[in-house]
């Protein structure tokens, strides 16, 4: 006797990945941005088909995790001409754009070959964004400038509004 067996489809996955070397002061901003999210998934407040990752300097290794995501949000310092501490948010093919320009550090040339190596293999979530963070400084240091460092609950909150647009809902406490 056969049965038929509904399987459900597990909710598409929304990845906050934070690029940068913490070493560098405001270079690792991306990774201080999700350090503060993992603080607010610990308290609750995100939705279970968010996933954290540091991605530090990687760059193509990160490929087998856009590969498991619907939903991508990139955070990293980016020179954006502007004061330090200023976020933008691009998205789709902003992002894309953005990425094309000129590279201040390596791992934005890592990130820029993570998109398009995923855009090539038919794996680059459909929803991507870039939330960018102009640096004031890439010396030596193992905190982000106070202009930078200012910016992390604004940078939260433009991951946040993204998450809620895409449908990724987060809980309000």
């Amino acid at each position: 006797m056969e049965r038929e067996m509904s399987v459900e489809a597990p909710a598409a996955r929304a990845l906050l990945l934070g690029i940068g070397n913490v070493l560098l002061s405001d270079d690792g901003i991306g990774v201080h941005v999700i350090r503060a999210l993992d603080e607010l998934e610990r308290a609750g407040r995100l939705g279970a088909s968010i996933a954290l990752r540091d991605g530090g300097t990687l760059g193509l290794e990160l490929m087998t995790e856009l590969e498991e995501c619907a939903a991508l949000i990139v955070i990293d310092a980016m020179e954006l001409g502007s004061a330090p501490g200023t976020i933008r948010a691009f998205e789709g093919a902003d992002m894309d754009a953005q990425l094309g320009g000129k590279h201040r550090t390596a791992h934005e040339v890592a990130l820029a070959d993570l998109i398009m190596a995923a855009k090539l293999t038919g794996c680059a979530p459909h929803r991507r964004a870039l939330v960018a963070i102009q640096p004031g400084s890439t010396g030596w240091g193992l905190q982000p400038t106070e202009p930078v460092r200012g910016a992390i609950p604004d940078a939260c909150k433009a991951v946040l509004s993204l998450l809620e647009e895409w449908g990724h809902g987060t809980r309000a406490h």
